[in-house]
């Protein structure tokens, strides 16, 4: 179904097209290899946010390193399938649309299993601050009791809490510690049970107990308000699917039915079609973003901006 697209009308054949980035790719390697062995006299600086989308968009910002492979196979997937697409149909904008749509299609219809993992992690933080309340309550210090807790933690934070508690046990500064926990949890009811932690290690102050049955009960109607907004918003979802799969299905026809996408064969019917769906990408993702709550920022910076958090070591 290539139509009356020809390669020579957008000034570069395909096999053009990948001479020049296959020598681009051998400039920046040969740039970076040189880098990597002489060094660079600039200072390290933290990551600039460039650095931080693409880092993002190449790992996905997956926990942990089996997430941030699926997401990486699935972009190589993506591309491979978009080229091939482009070769077979010689329309570069159906290469690009299946490009997309392969990463695209599952953070689409994934809005709602964001949200209902989100809102379990919140009842996987709620139940161990309610957990370490009581035991705090029974008179240990809160080191132990974080201890006592990394045994039996929720499963879905139950490698952040032993890693604090391993970070503890092994001699780290505890307020650094409680810092890299939160780093990990990422989130902003998460940084509410911690911040009360780093004031008790500073002042050791009687109250934790309270505080954090306090916290525990907030978290609580935090949960429950978000699950009944989560549920009034399956229908903004299911309009997302269904006119996807209406789009789906207007292109297939199209696939069997040559004549009708024959206008979109030259170059500027390729320029009108990437608009179209340029269109519906930031219309689908516009109404995603309706159906889950905004993120709220942190409470805790990070522990890497703070340069007198750092993990060392307690002398004995």
């Amino acid at each position: 179904m290539a139509g009356t697209w020809n390669p020579g009308e957008a000034g570069m054949s395909v096999l053009t097209l990948a001479a020049v980035l296959a020598g681009l790719l051998a400039v920046g390697g040969a740039i970076v290899a040189v880098a990597g062995v002489v060094g660079t006299t600039r200072p390290p600086r933290p990551p600039s946010v460039l650095q931080q989308r693409l880092r993002g968009w190449w790992t996905g910002n997956g926990r942990s390193r089996r997430e941030q492979r699926a997401h990486q196979t699935k972009l190589l997937t993506a591309i491979g399938a978009g080229a091939l697409v482009w070769l077979l149909t010689g329309w570069p904008a159906a290469g690009a649309i299946i490009g997309i749509a392969i990463p695209g299609m599952p953070w689409l219809f994934g809005a709602g299993r964001v949200e209902k993992l989100a809102i379990a992690r919140l009842e996987a933080v709620e139940a161990w601050t309610r957990r370490l309340a009581d035991i705090v309550d029974r008179g240990l210090g809160l080191q132990q009791a974080i201890a006592a807790t990394g045994q039996h933690a929720p499963h879905l934070i139950e490698q952040e809490v032993r890693d604090l508690s391993a970070r503890l046990q092994s001699g780290d500064d505890p307020a650094a510690a409680l810092h890299r926990f939160a780093d990990d949890l990422s989130d902003y009811t998460a940084d509410q049970v911690v911040a009360p932690l780093l004031l008790h290690i500073s002042d050791r102050g009687e109250g934790l107990h309270d505080v954090l049955t306090a916290i525990s009960r907030s978290i609580a109607a935090e949960i429950e308000m978000r699950s009944t907004v989560d549920a009034k918003r399956a229908g903004p979802r299911f309009v997302v699917r269904f006119l996807t799969f209406m789009t789906i299905a207007l292109l297939a026809y199209g696939g069997l039915n040559p004549t009708y996408l024959q206008p979109y064969g030259k170059v500027a019917g390729q320029l009108v079609l990437l608009i179209l769906a340029a269109l519906y990408v930031v219309l689908v993702t516009w109404v995603r973003n309706l159906s889950l709550p905004p993120r709220r920022e942190r409470l805790l910076p990070p522990a890497d901006t703070q340069p007198g958090i750092q993990s060392v070591q307690v002398p004995a």
